[in-house]
């Protein structure tokens, strides 16, 4: 399978009193990502599964990938929140492994470590720094403790939006 792993665009800051979970994109995050995920369809990544975190941010995020393919809608999984342990993660996505190609949206630092863990075998083997926008692409035999993975590539939104031109 392949796991497209996509950190959710530019947000707001938080306002006095503001949840974090409240948090939406900025108008440029939302146009910046919109570049972006034309810059996905025109590599042509299919997406099967379009798994995002509730946060606010993160579903928005997904919804304009969504938008963008016309053929996909999000599904909210639990397990993508901010603060999840990576492994925890790791083990809400077994039910689709079967899958030929997934995405998930979240937040960093858990995306790195999702990506470190699926790697290396530890969510500290490998640092990615993970911008806004991103997305890394892992082909996976599995997903699980003894799964192989190898990154076949990380790139920036602002690649992306290039890419989509």
């Amino acid at each position: 399978m392949t796991l497209y792993v996509i950190r959710h665009g530019i947000a707001e800051d938080a306002a006095p009193g503001m949840p974090d979970e409240a948090r939406r994109l900025t108008a440029e995050g939302k146009t910046r990502m919109r570049g972006a995920a034309r810059g996905m369809r025109a590599l042509r990544l299919d997406i099967d599964v379009l798994l995002t975190s509730p946060l606010v941010r993160a579903r928005e995020t997904a919804e304009i990938i969504a938008e963008v393919y016309g053929n996909i809608a999000p599904r909210e999984l639990p397990a993508l929140a901010s603060g999840v342990a990576p492994a925890e993660t790791v083990r809400a996505l077994r039910p689709f492994a079967r899958r030929a190609r997934v995405a998930i949206v979240g937040h960093e630092p858990g995306l790195s470590g999702i990506a470190s863990l699926l790697l290396t075998g530890s969510t500290e083997g490998v640092r990615i720094a993970l911008k806004k926008g991103a997305v890394i692409a892992l082909d996976l035999d599995g997903i699980g403790p003894r799964s192989d993975a190898t990154l076949r590539w990380l790139l920036t939104a602002k690649q992306l939006r290039r890419i989509g031109r």
